[in-house]
């Protein structure tokens, strides 16, 4: 894979290229000090990965990201951002505009530090554009394009053991009472396709995981609830459900869900990091399928790894209905690949039917 660095900061572009050149099979081919100047080194050297500096002088990374867009650039694009209420605003513009993932900037005290950093950051993202750009290539499409219309499928999920500490599913559905979400790589334009999609009045709460550090998951709310018809917000400790809201873990938190004088709150932790992702959707799921049993539908989105899958095992235990993403559509289908492979998976559909799913199955129509 050929790779461009774009960093106004020449110590950085070095970190960065540095870093990059550690990955295997990775070719360092250019560097630009501006976003005017990436724009027209991307359309010279079109390169397969481009490093993007999020904040720059002559034009930023949404700039070019707009100008690769219109020039129909099929380069995958990993944003390096800083830790800064800004910076984490315009990143998630950037992801909801098809950049592929991105990294915060390190304050490391040596430049040494900030290559191990960069490059530990840095080499799994790599490693799944890689993948993703073999598989568009296979399935016909191209990183950064439409997936081709796809249609749902049902999966019959493999069946739970008996006896032991695993009882078996229940075999009646529950009403659902909420909706709980994982998601990772790729998340935030996934998130803003399927929630603007979902009625004002679904009536459930939804509660979201999107493995993303501080300050991105309040920037990540902000921008989804501006346009959905229900509300999103960065959930808070001790806050009590209310429906036709969708609450987003805290970036660096756990986020649970407890029973409380009749009703559901929300507990945020800082239990330790599992499947290496605070906050965790096994953590959620977890939360959800011992507190309330059967009473939650769950989707697993786009994602690196594999977390979730050990949550909706449990969820599955007493019959939640589980919609996972379809591989055409995600940006990485890790998270997905792990839950239908290990048989918890009711139905496997393209993003933009997740919601309708969400809704026929909240409201009892055919899924």
């Amino acid at each position: 894979m050929r790779a461009l660095v774009v960093d106004d900061s020449v110590v950085f572009r070095k970190v960065v290229a540095e870093a990059l050149e550690r990955i295997p099979d990775i070719q360092v081919v250019g560097s630009a000090p501006n976003g005017k100047l990436a724009v027209q080194r991307i359309l010279e050297l079109a390169p397969d990965l481009v490093t993007l500096d999020i904040e720059m002088p002559e034009m930023d990374g949404l700039q070019v990201l707009e100008a690769l867009r219109k020039a129909g650039s099929d380069t995958g694009v990993i944003v390096l951002s800083g830790v800064t209420s800004r910076a984490s605003t315009l990143t998630v513009r950037a992801l909801e505009r098809g950049a592929f993932d991105f990294i915060t900037k390190p304050a490391s005290e040596t430049i040494e530090q900030s290559k191990t950093l960069v490059f530990n950051a840095l080499r799994p993202r790599v490693e799944a554009l890689r993948q993703r750009r073999t598989i568009k290539a296979i399935l016909g499409t191209q990183p950064g394009k439409p997936a081709p219309p796809g249609r749902a499928t049902p999966v019959v999920p493999a069946p739970l053991p008996r006896g032991g500490d695993r009882p078996a599913r229940v075999s009646t559905l529950l009403k659902p009472e909420m909706i709980v979400v994982g998601v990772s790589t790729g998340g935030p334009n996934a998130l803003a396709q399927v929630l603007p999609s979902i009625p004002g009045d679904l009536g459930l709460p939804i509660l979201i995981v999107q493995h993303m550090p501080p300050l991105f998951t309040a920037s990540l709310a902000e921008s989804l609830d501006a346009r959905c018809a229900i509300r999103v917000k960065e959930a808070v400790s001790k806050e009590e459900l209310q429906p036709n809201i969708a609450y987003i873990a805290p970036g660096g938190c756990q986020m649970r869900v407890a029973g409380h004088a009749g009703g559901k709150i929300i507990q945020i932790t800082d239990d330790p990091p599992e499947n290496n992702c605070r906050p965790s959707a096994d953590y959620l799921f977890r939360s959800v399928a011992n507190q309330f049993p059967g009473r939650a539908v769950a989707v697993i989105l786009t994602g690196m790894g594999s977390d979730g899958t050990l949550g909706l095992r449990l969820l599955k235990r007493n019959g939640c209905h589980v919609i996972a993403q379809n591989e055409a559509s995600c940006v990485v289908y890790g998270m997905p690949r792990a839950a239908v492979e290990a048989g918890v998976v009711d139905i496997v559909a393209p993003l933009d039917q997740i919601a309708s799913h969400i809704t026929s199955r909240v409201r009892g129509g055919a899924v």
